[in-house]
């Protein structure tokens, strides 16, 4: 029988999940849940998410419950993944002081993922220390679970490092190969992220560009309708850019039939093709590809308390394992002084 390989990934419940994440992750997530090869242990981050939003710890309550229904809406499925929520691990803090004891400040303060976030949220000198060391919390999380496979961003792939290293080091200093090793599992190339629909880089909720999974028809409708294009192509008859085109970047991602994109791009370069027109095809397009998603999250929606206890087993399964690695760690550092 194929003994199948552990994921460990997940999500900040800073607030409802976008079509950004379902393409640059969820989509990823339920494909190799249900390719039968991978038992996937799926995180709601809210401690992670506490570092940088302790004075509004409402914020991740009230979210937690949004980016389950996601989840379960997507199709991700508590009967093959393990969806656990990150405060309810015990484990996961003790084995976080265990390795900040093996990683320096200048190491942590030399992380490119974490240096450019501190520029991003602004915090100056006032760094929370808990966000500066969320790196190796992060490593708890996978080495937790003794994950193999760790499906990330691009822009992760430092974060992953600082977990190998970590892994290293401590099986070298105890002189026990007892933590797994991850790899990372990146999206293809040109999947990685999907761009706001205001032509920024970044589809995200403080910005305030993005198409939650949880819109209405109508709110879909508004937000493409105002999607960036080309500005150069001001009449019909212009022609147009597609490149850095909002539009079109979706209609990649999005539309099945591609003749019918490669069509309309002729067509839009030509000239003759108005904005109006090709917002309209995408629409239809993404209406199709949400509407079953937003079905599932609103009949999901209707038993809160039936979510809730899928979290609360699947974070009930997760201690059991995160346990099992904790025993393991006491005993390597030879802290087990009690039997």
């Amino acid at each position: 029988m194929m003994t199948k390989k552990i994921i460990l990934t997940g999500d900040r419940p800073t607030g409802k999940l976008h079509i950004g994440h379902y393409i640059g992750s969820l989509k990823t997530r339920v494909a190799m849940q249900n390719s039968g090869e991978y038992d996937p242990y799926i995180m709601i981050a809210d401690m992670q998410a506490l570092t940088d939003n302790a004075r509004d710890p409402e914020k991740i309550r009230n979210s937690l419950l949004q980016v389950a229904l996601d989840y379960l809406a997507v199709g991700i499925d508590p009967e093959k993944s393990t969806i656990l929520v990150q405060s309810q691990i015990p484990a996961l803090n003790e084995l976080t002081m265990h390795y900040l004891n093996l990683v320096s400040v200048s190491r942590l303060n030399r992380n490119p993922t974490v240096k450019n976030e501190i520029q991003q949220k602004g915090f100056g000198q006032s760094i929370p220390a808990g966000f500066l060391i969320y790196p190796v919390s992060q490593a708890a999380d996978i080495t937790a679970f003794k994950a193999s496979v760790v499906p990330v961003g691009d822009d992760q792939e430092p974060m992953l490092e600082q977990t190998r290293e970590v892994v290293r080091t401590f099986n070298n200093v105890y002189g026990q190969d007892v933590l797994v090793e991850p790899e990372g599992v990146f999206p293809p190339k040109g999947q990685g992220r999907l761009p706001g629909m205001d032509g920024n880089a970044k589809m995200s909720k403080s910005l305030g560009n993005a198409i939650y999974l949880a819109d209405s028809e109508d709110e879909i409708t508004k937000k493409v309708m105002s999607m960036y294009t080309d500005p150069t192509h001001i009449h019909v008859s212009d022609p147009g850019h597609i490149e850095g085109n909002v539009v079109f970047t979706y209609l990649d991602v999005f539309a099945e039939d591609k003749a019918k994109v490669a069509e309309l791009k002729a067509q839009y370069q030509a000239g003759g093709l108005g904005d109006v027109k090709i917002k309209r095809y995408l629409n239809d397009v993404l209406q199709a590809a949400l509407k079953p998603i937003r079905e599932r999250r609103e009949q999901y929606a209707q038993d809160p308390a039936a979510v809730y206890e899928i979290l609360r087993q699947g974070s009930a399964k997760a201690n059991v394992v995160a346990n099992q690695t904790l025993t393991e760690v006491r005993a390597a550092i030879g802290i087990n002084y009690f039997g």
